[in-house]
């Protein structure tokens, strides 16, 4: 059964010396596996070789659980311009693609998520040749934070994810702890050994998401290094990409 979607390319690996296994996350099927068999050759089917961050309609054959579709169209659109000319603008787009496909399951729609997804690519491309990186940062840390609630991972970021103290701009101490999901108050902060101590203004945007679009770059840094802290936590594994946007902190 053919199967046609619009979708973008999150991973690509060699199959052969002609073919390569795609991996797509597609508006109305989720994601999906395909092998694409001779999309490497000068002629085929896909307009060339599959890139990641391609973007375009698909049309697919299903497959039995456990085994690669077979992709049979793609009329890809290539990465954006503005990406290729600026590495921290890829990086950050290459990272929400990996946990895209690290969070979300085979065949499990996310209308909402996709549409966001494909935003995402398209404000960083532009922002990616004139626009500061705080600005490239802001999106990310947007895109990240509706992952999870996308994926029903939503931390709870207004009050104390132990005790259930709503947060306050009084607190003395803020903390976040993935096991806890959420923000936790000093009183509890000792029931969570991998908690990572919040500065003021890191806690204070992300219980009141409202005002992050005024946010400092330091201050997004400081809660993108959170992000990655709570996913690498939830992954159980550092995901590859969070060293090449994680500013390495000044010693």
């Amino acid at each position: 059964m053919l199967t046609k979607d619009r979708a973008v390319c999150i991973r690509c690996v060699d199959y052969s010396e002609t073919s390569q296994v795609a991996t797509f996350f597609a508006r109305l099927t989720g994601k999906i596996s395909a092998i694409a068999k001779g999309s490497k050759r000068a002629k085929s089917a896909f307009d060339g070789p599959i890139e990641v961050l391609s973007y375009g309609d698909i049309v697919f054959t299903s497959a039995d659980k456990d085994k690669l579709a077979t992709l049979t169209e793609y009329q890809q659109q290539p990465m954006r311009g503005g990406l290729r000319r600026n590495l921290f603008a890829l990086d950050s787009v290459l990272f929400a693609a990996e946990l895209l496909g690290r969070l979300t399951h085979d065949s499990d729609p996310h209308l909402i998520l996709f549409d966001q997804f494909v935003q995402l690519i398209q404000d960083v491309d532009e922002q990616a040749a004139a626009g500061p990186r705080r600005d490239i940062l802001l999106r990310l840390v947007l895109f990240q934070l509706a992952l999870l609630r996308e994926v029903g991972l939503r931390p709870n970021l207004k009050t104390c994810a132990n005790c259930r103290r709503s947060f306050s701009t009084d607190w003395k101490e803020s903390y976040f702890s993935s096991a806890a999901n959420g923000l936790v108050c000093r009183d509890c902060e000792m029931h969570f050994p991998e908690r990572v101590r919040l500065s003021g203004p890191a806690a204070r945007t992300l219980a009141n998401l409202r005002q992050i679009s005024q946010t400092p770059e330091n201050v997004l840094d400081e809660i993108e290094a959170v992000l990655i802290h709570h996913f690498t936590e939830t992954l159980g594994t550092r995901p590859k990409m969070a060293a090449h946007v994680l500013k390495p902190r000044r010693r």
